[in-house]
């Protein structure tokens, strides 16, 4: 494990992996998630990318300040973790709500987004609120593990190893219940990227069928929006691609990355 400090003094731990002249990718994991959401899938991923995963503000064992959890927030600090590692540009492959903040980079740094993988993100995140809400809003530490492990199998459509589910909560529940709360109303509360202006870069959708958070229609709306965009439905999955089909999700963001590198 790496350590990337800031400008502003932020510590985001991250790991990385790859050829270091291969296509670099950045891994962007959901709320409450960290680095280790994407173990299965950069055990698969092959040598010529070059992977970055890295713990979000807040996440994990990075800084947990007392404020700055929106949107632009946390997609500034995709820019500012590119300038510590060098990378003048990268794919960017986000889970769920990293998704949603990949999509607020690249609408905002089109030079810097080589391609974009939004694997089970939303187009919007207004509109009704999930029905855990309310429970988020009245969270106080130490977060309940029982509530975390329901949370987290709800939204999956078939089953997971156990390793692996417990890794997921083990690392939700690093993260205090004001970040919780902070950074969800802040996704709530932004505005959705593609409101606000084009994504021009190669895009990859990949949506579960068994989804039970976001709908098909606003899968479909965000392929049509973005040009050329390529939605890729995955029958026997629920919200959690990364978590439910690693390898193929790694096949699919390799292909992105393989049609990447030849125009380069």
């Amino acid at each position: 494990m790496h350590l990337a400090v800031l400008a502003d003094g932020l510590e985001l731990p991250y790991v990385e992996q790859g050829d270091p002249v291969g296509v670099p990718v950045v891994l962007l994991h959901a709320w409450l998630d960290s680095r280790r959401y994407f173990d299965q899938v950069m055990a698969v991923l092959p040598e010529r990318i070059r992977a970055f995963a890295f713990d979000q503000r807040g996440h994990g064992d990075a800084t947990k300040p007392a404020e700055g959890y929106g949107l632009h927030d946390f997609s500034g600090d995709i820019g500012a973790f590119m300038d510590v590692v060098g990378l003048d540009a990268a794919v960017l492959a986000g889970a769920s709500s990293g998704g949603y903040v990949a999509q607020r980079f690249a609408v905002d740094n089109p030079d810097r987004t080589l391609a974009l993988a939004l694997l089970g993100s939303p187009r919007s995140l207004r509109g009704p609120r999930p029905q855990f809400a309310d429970v988020v809003a009245t969270l106080e530490d130490p977060i309940d593990a029982a509530f975390v492990r329901e949370l987290n199998e709800g939204m999956v459509g078939h089953g997971v190893r156990e390793a692996v589910m417990g890794t997921i909560c083990e690392e939700n529940l690093k993260v205090p219940a004001r970040v919780w709360r902070d950074a969800f109303e802040g996704l709530l509360a932004a505005e959705p990227p593609l409101d606000t202006g084009p994504v021009s870069a190669p895009t990859l959708i990949v949506w579960g069928a068994h989804d039970s958070l976001l709908p098909r229609a606003d899968q479909e709306a965000m392929a049509a929006q973005i040009p050329g965009a390529r939605l890729v439905i995955y029958a026997d999955v629920g919200h959690l691609p990364v978590i439910e089909a690693p390898e193929r999700v790694a096949a699919d963001l390799t292909a992105l990355c393989d049609a990447v590198a030849a125009r380069a």
